[in-house]
């Protein structure tokens, strides 16, 4: 093979950094925010310290760069229009049972303000997007996205983070059966002039 023709390797920055996020985000959703450190997260990515700040300046870069995730938004064009509150919220129990990024960062947006920061551009602009893109007034997209955003982070933060015993004790088909018909309001009912 020629140079030409060799596939390209991985530059060694790259794995690096990789580890390094794959690193982070383990030892965020075990500890939050507050509880990891730089050193822990290096030894894990079996690197020295100097290498994550240089590659994300502070703790509070490295956080922002591990949480960079999509929430993954189910099409809710396709859905019935009468069944958007329960799809979207078996799909956010769905990403909060089966990922602790999430939780993580909703552990580390109650007391530090870069994660807040991260945790509402996810939020508002992803949850916004999908709201509008089913056909709502665009005039109050926003505050049905904010509403179904406080529903759904409410939900996670007793369930996930506090560990408040009734939500903890629900099982996901009860979280859906009681949370749907609010979610669903949020989507498609008419507010009030």
């Amino acid at each position: 093979m020629t140079a030409a023709t060799e596939p390209a390797r991985p530059r060694r920055s790259d794995a690096t950094r990789a580890a390094i996020l794959q690193a982070a985000r383990d030892r965020f959703a075990a500890e939050g925010y507050e509880r990891a450190t730089i050193r822990a997260i290096a030894a894990d990515a079996r690197i020295d310290p100097s290498m994550v700040m240089r590659y994300y300046g502070n703790k509070e870069g490295l956080f922002a760069a591990a949480a960079e995730f999509d929430l993954r938004l189910p099409d809710l064009t396709a859905v019935p229009p009468g069944r958007l509150g329960e799809v979207l919220i078996r799909h956010f129990l769905d990403r909060w049972e089966g990922d602790e990024t999430l939780a993580a960062l909703l552990r580390a947006a109650s007391t530090n303000p870069g994660a807040a920061d991260r945790m509402r551009t996810i939020f508002a602009d992803q949850i916004t997007a999908a709201v509008a893109a089913f056909g709502t007034d665009p005039a109050t997209a926003a505050r049905r996205a904010g509403l179904v955003a406080a529903q759904t982070l409410g939900l996670a933060f007793t369930r996930y983070i506090v560990q408040l015993p009734p939500m903890v004790a629900m099982t996901p088909e009860e979280l859906i059966a009681w949370v749907a018909p609010t979610l669903q309001r949020y989507l498609t009912g008419l507010p009030e002039n």
